[in-house]
């Protein structure tokens, strides 16, 4: 089964880091999503009613995303990785979902966050996962509990 993750890390990079000891342990490829327009410290301060991060997810607008993926079609499996944001994946994440075919792939999402919890990410996240077998969504702390997970 060839396994691949993809993860929006913000500032602190600590989904970057588990992603990578995800793909580490799994074997899998490694894909960054990442915004068109770099978030900055400021666009990410959510405690500023204007800050970009705010604004985003109060229009629910798309987040247009840089890259894709040519070789999509041949993973089997694909895990996503993302920090919580307003108790679900911050919208650069489904906005990137929203331009592939998933349809027959297996999908896992985790999430890390520093104080909220999984929320309703799994809810949220499924209908930009069409035609995928999801199997939902988990709060982590290491790649080593992503790769456990995945063995399960």
């Amino acid at each position: 089964m060839k396994t691949l993750i993809l993860y929006f890390s913000a500032e602190r990079g600590t989904t970057a880091g588990v992603a990578k000891d995800a793909a580490e342990a799994l074997g899998a490829d490694l894909y960054a999503i990442t915004p068109e327009k770099p978030y900055t410290a400021a666009d990410l301060n959510y405690r500023n009613p204007l800050a970009r991060c705010n604004r985003e997810f109060f229009a629910k607008k798309d987040v247009p995303t840089a890259g894709r993926i040519e070789s999509f079609a041949d993973y089997d499996r694909v895990l996503i990785g993302f920090p919580i944001w307003y108790g679900c994946a911050p919208l650069v994440v489904s906005s990137f979902c929203k331009g592939y075919d998933w349809t027959g792939k297996t999908v896992a999402a985790f999430a890390t966050s520093g104080g909220s919890g999984i929320g309703r990410t799994a809810e949220k996240l499924r209908p930009f996962l069409s035609g995928a077998d999801f199997k939902g969504a988990r709060l982590v702390r290491s790649g080593a509990e992503v790769a456990a997970w995945m063995a399960e």
